[in-house]
């Protein structure tokens, strides 16, 4: 008896769509919507299209269904991480993708290796969120796979991040933030934060200094934090200790995020100085946190949920198109003015 030869038609008809669109499956031509693509390679696979050109192709689209989230600590409630990758996920299940979340240990990172859960070639694409390591992002890339930072190492040359990216506004907004204290009546101002922790930092940084200069004003490093990020700046006694070290208290104080603004202000509190009376204290990421501190605290919204939409859709769109130059991405952030800094 003769073995019946399955085509593309017959596939299209046993999935109830066209002929074409069958063929943009196989061709890897055009925009098929992810559930279609692999209702047609579960269809072939169950018709028995083992096409020598083909197999290879279908069983690999068929097992690489997961996107590998990693980073070197998932985030928390005061970071803006916490909105984003719900949005994300959710994004991605609907194209029938499941996301894998995995810190990297130290020992992964020094290696460098993947975490013994993350099979790449069960991997469709990784996404990289707190994670600022140059070396182990560019042995990431090395595996051959599509590739998306949230936020990025600050001192990576263009060619060492051959991937893509997207970030949130720092410069403009910070320099908001200066502005605003300024026109408070703010004129010793200082900044508190590593720097070079990531790009973001840095850039907040960059639009301090940049603020500072626009206005006539001088840059006294004496009235910053600025010590490493290995730092404790979640401990507020030792920021008590850094805040005592100052030769003078300053009329307001810049911080690279919520988390480190609230503890300030804790610190603060402790020597018995007042906000924004004595001190104006600001933040970064518009965290729940920001709200319920006293006083409410002045910050930058990060626009979190649209983030994780936004990158959900970079990187499905670098999978279906691997050779299409790298792009960077900002999302616009938002000043909102509170207690904090309305000194009268």
């Amino acid at each position: 008896m003769a073995i019946r030869r399955i085509t593309i038609q017959n596939i299209a008809d046993a999935c109830g769509l066209s002929r074409n669109t069958v063929s943009k499956v196989f061709n890897n031509r055009g925009a098929v919507q992810e559930p279609t693509r692999q209702l047609v390679l579960k269809k072939a696979m169950e018709l028995g299209y083992y096409q020598l050109a083909h197999e290879e192709a279908v069983q690999q689209e068929l097992h690489m269904q997961n996107i590998a989230l990693l980073t070197r600590q998932m985030p928390v409630d005061y970071h803006f991480g916490t909105f984003m990758i719900p949005s994300f996920a959710a994004q991605l299940s609907r194209e029938g993708y499941t996301l894998m979340m995995q810190e990297i240990s130290e020992e992964e990172l020094r290696r460098p290796a993947l975490p013994a859960h993350i099979n790449p070639d069960q991997t469709a694409g990784i996404l990289c969120i707190e994670l600022f390591d140059r070396r182990y992002i560019n042995w990431l890339l090395s595996l051959g796979l599509p590739l998306l930072l949230v936020d990025g190492p600050f001192n990576a040359t263009t060619d060492a991040m051959n991937c893509d990216r997207i970030s949130m506004e720092n410069l403009a907004s910070t320099m908001a933030l200066v502005d605003h204290v300024i026109s408070k009546g703010a004129r010793k101002i200082g900044f508190v934060g590593d720097p070079n922790h990531c790009s973001s930092f840095h850039e907040r940084w960059f639009g301090f200094r940049s603020a500072l200069e626009g206005a006539g004003l001088p840059l006294n490093r004496a009235l910053c934090i600025l010590d490493g990020d290995e730092s404790p700046y979640g401990d507020a006694g030792w920021l008590s200790a850094r805040l005592l070290q100052m030769p003078q208290l300053p009329d307001a104080l810049i911080c690279v995020n919520d988390f480190i603004a609230i503890r300030v202000m804790t610190a603060l509190k402790q020597l018995g100085v007042a906000i924004p009376g004595q001190v104006m204290v600001a933040g970064f990421d518009g965290t729940a946190q920001a709200t319920v501190v006293e006083p409410a605290l002045t910050t930058v919204q990060i626009p979190g949920i649209e983030i994780g939409r936004i990158a959900a859709d970079m990187l499905l769109n670098r999978i279906a198109n691997p050779c299409r130059p790298p792009i960077s991405v900002y999302a616009k952030t938002t000043p909102i003015w509170r207690e904090s800094t309305n000194r009268k």
